[in-house]
């Protein structure tokens, strides 16, 4: 009788035991019997699904916290990894599933479930342990969410950075061909600067004033020659650099072609360029310096590759949002084959046989054209002549007016 009491006091202490146990760990643990109902819950548990303790005993904890899947969906019992435990007496640990609380919210949690046995080892039930995850799943998502970040900044960095490389080689490219075509192109003029000066140097005494004057009008034109293949490279520079912009000034373009022409016609002696014009002004807001350029460079080619006693046509037009220039000649014309490359840095036609140039104005023509949103055509018939047709956009406040 003593000894049963004694196992009495000690059975009692160890359910003490136990109790104190369950009551201080922090995950949530329960039992359930073979029909899945509540045989013993302790309090972390039952706080965590807003419940009492002694209203879950007994109760169904499939249908208490685990009826739904995350998206509301019913979740089927039969399908319960934690009823599979005390059926299959295996272990099931899941880690992607929610339980529910009292008040039809949800949170995710991680859950084991372990088969119960008795003495005789037979299935009695199983035990549950799990936790909240929430803060987990929230610090996963954002470092999910950061990673993500810094992924794409990573891609767009490396995106940047490859596309700099890529302008960093054509920049080099571009660089490299220009020092070529420099040196290649001054050594011409310099050349005949120098058979120039050592032949006045040698036969000065000799040398009628005419001839003399000859031979310092060619180092005169050889020298302007080489200043404006500067002034082209250097242009060119800004332009790669984006250094440019446009700056639009009140203008008379009737004026203004009138000017350019006759300081064309000073600087070539060549009076072959004919002005067409449909009215006395034409007043519009537009860049000087890039339209000075843009009408040099297309008119200079004109003259430079059509017979000497041919006319050079410019008109000049405003069609509702636009000015449209059009520089005509009848000179040698551009082979087909070159026209698609006409506007690359350094292409020059296969026609052009000895005919002086480097190929960069027509490419500065068309950057100032694009800089100014503008477009340019080009119709060409090899051995007839070239009409180049420049339109551009004219600023929407522009105050132009024309007078008959």
């Amino acid at each position: 009788m003593q000894q049963y009491d004694w196992l009495e006091t000690d059975l009692k202490s160890l359910q003490r035991q136990q109790q104190l146990i369950l009551n201080a760990v922090g995950e949530g643990v329960y039992g359930v019997d073979l029909q899945g109902n509540a045989t013993f819950i302790n309090p972390a548990a039952a706080q965590m699904i807003g419940w009492e303790i002694q209203d879950l005993i007994g109760r169904s904890m499939h249908a208490v916290l685990h009826h739904s899947h995350p998206d509301g969906a019913p979740y089927p019992r039969e399908h319960c990894p934690i009823y599979a435990a005390f059926q299959d007496g295996i272990v099931h640990q899941v880690a992607n599933e929610v339980f529910w609380r009292k008040d039809g919210t949800s949170f995710p949690v991680e859950y084991i479930s372990t088969p119960m046995r008795d003495e005789q080892g037979k299935l009695i039930g199983a035990v549950v342990a799990f936790r909240d995850i929430t803060k987990r799943k929230w610090a996963e998502t954002v470092l999910q969410r950061a990673n993500e970040e810094l992924d794409q900044k990573v891609r767009e960095r490396t995106a940047e950075l490859r596309q700099a490389n890529e302008q960093l080689k054509e920049l080099s490219e571009i660089r490299s061909r220009v020092v070529s075509m420099v040196c290649h192109e001054f050594r011409n003029p310099l050349n005949n600067i120098l058979l120039s000066v050592s032949s006045l140097e040698r036969y000065d005494a000799h040398l009628p004033i005419e001839q003399k004057t000859a031979y310092l009008e060619g180092i005169k034109a050889n020298v302007e020659r080489m200043t404006q293949m500067i002034d082209d490279v250097l242009v060119i520079g800004k332009l790669e650099a984006k250094q440019l912009s446009v700056h639009p000034v009140s203008l008379d373009l009737v004026q203004f072609c009138q000017q350019l022409i006759q300081e064309i016609q000073m600087n070539t002696g060549s009076d072959r360029i004919v002005f067409k014009r449909r009215s006395q002004s034409l007043w519009v807001d537009a860049d000087e310096k890039l339209l000075r350029s843009i009408l040099s460079n297309i008119l200079l080619n004109a003259l430079r590759y059509s017979p000497e006693k041919s006319l050079v046509q410019l008109k000049v037009s405003r069609q509702q949002k636009h000015i449209i220039f059009q520089v005509q000649d009848q000179g040698i014309g551009i082979p087909l084959e070159d026209q698609p490359y006409l506007f690359e840095p350094f292409h020059r036609g296969k026609n052009v046989s000895n005919i002086p140039g480097t190929g960069l104005g027509l490419n500065i023509v068309k950057r100032f054209v694009d800089l100014q949103q503008g477009q340019i055509k080009v119709n060409s018939t090899l051995g007839q002549g070239t009409t180049f047709t420049v339109m551009l956009p004219l600023p929407s406040q522009s105050p132009s007016q024309s007078q008959n």
